[in-house]
């Protein structure tokens, strides 16, 4: 591996000298100076829209800045492309990642120089090799299948491949940016990605770390640096900060009261399973009351998803009975699930829920369509005006509802998502993961969506990994642990320790089986 060499005066590196970038007449960044010195994780936080993307793509190389420069070692660089940024030592693990869906896990990470043996043909001993040193050394042996299909890989192991990809090569990285990494990964997985941020920081690679996750930025950043609205709101020290401080800059104001919840449940049940099982779901029962937000709790693999996609009508159900509003619903459809009243905004929004290249308007109308419709023609009209009389209450960020949704930031895709779910008017809403990758300004919206929601009397199911998020909606907890709901909590009874040993239940069961010393409590 070659190193870029630096005159011995310079400043270390990778420094954005006075950025500015303009799309047309829209200004996304302007003056922005900041470096990101060797061997220190430097977060760089804001709300959707704030530019940190933008001044990503310019420092790997996607866009060239309208004003300014970018420098390493306190050289000039002259980016036009990801492959520049590249052989610079400039490397970015995006939040999307580009796999190649039909060759294996190695043929992706070393896509664009693959081990050739004498004629072009694959080395694939070579190639083995060479997967399974890289796999052992950045920390991964344990978590991804060398011999794995691009097809075949879950959301998780994308994002390694991406890391794996930027981490090798014959120059040796000099900063990495991680735009979001640990948005679909299991705790183990992020424990190990962490371990290796921290192994490189030692190394005395620069490290751009973007994330949302106050709890994460506050457990690796050395320094965070906050955008808004283009500009550089300020950088400061992690150790010499804490969340309120970073939302005052983020959005410029406090925001004091993020959950705003009154009890408003009546006593009218809209909701009502009875041991539901599936596949991945056994015997589970729980209601939901008109007016009242219910929390699904549990770690990964709990059956939470699993069990919303059977109450949609997307996942295949085999014992059990489901009501909604006192009327049964014959499961195994979502267009009766739709029509009884239940709508999903699912966790892959991107994937599960939006037409990236159709309108908001398009998107917002899509299930209200059998009333918006004469005969086999859409009352265009009508159409528009109901996803314009969402999109304003939702306050959706864009230059109009005939914009498409791909060019949206991720809390205003989610709130297009809603938006067609409360054009429909439903008695029961699922939420999976609502706030997954939204901004802090973005989510403190959509909570008051959901509040508001539950004034109308609407029942509504959120599953979330984020303690403090089901703390905050919840009028009641539900624990869910191996497909099985294990336990139940109020208001009054759920704290983090409480839903964590629900969460644990069986584990901590079975090592106390094996273990009468073992501890039967959870800590968060």
């Amino acid at each position: 591996m070659t190193t870029p060499s630096r005159p011995p005066t310079a400043p270390a590196g990778l420094t954005a000298e006075n950025i500015g970038k303009r799309f047309g007449t829209v200004q996304a960044l302007q003056g922005v100076d900041l470096s990101f010195p060797p061997g220190r994780v430097t977060a760089l936080m804001g709300e959707n829209g704030a530019g940190k993307s933008t001044l990503l793509r310019i420092l790997t190389g996607d866009h060239r800045p309208s004003e300014g420069r970018v420098l390493l070692d306190g050289q000039a660089l002259d980016l036009g492309s990801p492959t520049d940024a590249r052989r610079a030592g400039i490397r970015i693990i995006p939040q999307e990642p580009e796999i190649i869906p039909h060759v294996s896990v190695a043929e992706n990470v070393y896509a664009g120089s693959l081990p050739r043996r004498a004629g072009r043909r694959l080395d694939r001993a070579e190639l083995r090799r060479r997967i399974a040193a890289d796999l052992d050394r950045l920390g991964f042996a344990k978590v991804l299948d060398p011999d794995l299909l691009g097809s075949e890989l879950t959301a998780a192991q994308r994002q390694l491949v991406e890391i794996l990809r930027a981490l090798t090569g014959e120059v040796t990285p000099r900063a990495i940016a991680f735009d979001e990494p640990t948005s679909s990964l299991s705790e183990h997985e992020v424990d190990a990605l962490f371990a290796l941020i921290r192994r490189l920081r030692s190394q005395g690679i620069a490290v751009v770390y973007v994330s949302h996750r106050m709890k994460e930025i506050f457990q690796l950043a050395d320094r965070i640096a906050v955008l808004r609205d283009g500009t550089l709101a300020g950088v400061v020290d992690a150790a010499d900060t804490d969340e309120n401080e970073l939302v005052r800059l983020m959005v410029g104001r406090d925001l004091a009261g993020l959950f705003v919840r009154q009890n408003v449940a009546t006593d009218r049940v809209v909701l009502d399973v009875d041991r539901l099982s599936t596949d991945d779901v056994h015997d589970v029962s729980l209601t939901v009351r008109a007016g009242e937000v219910v929390a699904l709790a549990g770690l990964i693999g709990a059956g939470r998803s699993e069990l919303a996609l059977a109450l949609a009508g997307d996942a295949p159900v085999r014992a059990g009975t489901v009501s909604v509003s006192g009327q049964w619903l014959r499961l195994g459809s979502p267009r009766r699930a739709i029509r009884a009243g239940v709508g999903l905004a699912p966790e892959e929004r991107k994937a599960q829920a939006l037409f990236l290249h159709r309108t908001i308007r398009d998107n917002t109308s899509l299930v209200s369509l059998e009333r918006l419709r004469r005969r086999r023609f859409v009352k265009v009209r009508e159409e528009k005006e109901l996803a314009q009389r969402y999109a304003d209450r939702l306050r959706v960020r864009a230059p109009s509802i005939e914009t498409e949704v791909r060019t949206l930031s991720g809390g205003n895709q989610q709130k297009v998502v809603l938006a067609r779910w409360l054009a429909r008017r439903p008695d029961l809403l699922i939420l999976d993961e609502p706030t997954r990758g939204v901004d802090i300004g973005a989510k403190a919206e959509i909570y008051q969506i959901i509040a508001d929601l539950a004034r109308e009397g609407v029942a509504v199911l959120v599953i979330s990994s984020e303690l403090p998020e089901v703390l905050g909606l919840a009028d009641r907890v539900v624990v869910m642990q191996g497909g099985r709901v294990t336990g139940e909590l109020s208001r009054d009874q759920a704290c983090e320790e409480s839903i964590l040993a629900l969460a644990m239940a069986d584990d901590l069961a079975t090592d106390a089986r094996t273990d009468p010393h073992a501890s039967t409590g959870a800590t968060a």
